[in-house]
């Protein structure tokens, strides 16, 4: 059986919250969702199954959108568990993509703003014949972005 939904929000959990808040903002356009979000005690705990859990971000609205959704929602807990590496073939979620209409422009924006490379610009053709221009990066904290762009 096939649920109804409807995509609402992707999570990344900050060492500081504020610095990638402001990443997001100001290399990609994303727009601040306000409340602030400050949460702690015994319903936090209880829905993340850690004690003492305090959590705080925001939720940033993603560009090309222009009601309340999709966001890009930013935490930070307390406490933190450590940060594997990061790497492009590690299962479970691996990036967020953005569409942009010049992939190296975007790559020079990211690591201007202290990102860094994870692979070259490259360009693969689909089985259509459509060629989708793309590259991975890491924002400032090590998360994954890919960038692409489309031509026929």
């Amino acid at each position: 059986m096939t649920i109804k939904a409807k995509y609402v929000h992707t999570n990344l959990i900050a060492e500081d919250w504020h610095a990638l808040a402001r990443f997001y903002q100001e290399v990609f356009g994303c727009i601040p969702l306000p409340p602030e979000r400050d949460f702690q005690g015994g319903m936090l705990e209880a829905g993340t199954g850690i004690q003492g859990v305090h959590l705080r971000g925001i939720h940033l609205l993603m560009p090309g959108y222009t009601e309340t959704e999709p966001t890009l929602e930013i935490f930070s807990y307390t406490p933190q568990a450590a940060r594997p590496d990061t790497l492009v073939n590690r299962p479970g979620f691996a990036h967020i993509a953005f569409q942009v209409e010049d992939v190296s422009a975007a790559r020079a924006a990211v690591l201007a703003a202290g990102g860094k490379a994870v692979g070259e610009v490259v360009t693969l053709t689909i089985a259509t014949g459509t060629k989708v221009t793309w590259c991975y990066l890491a924002d400032p904290e090590g998360n994954l972005i890919e960038v692409q762009s489309w031509a026929e």
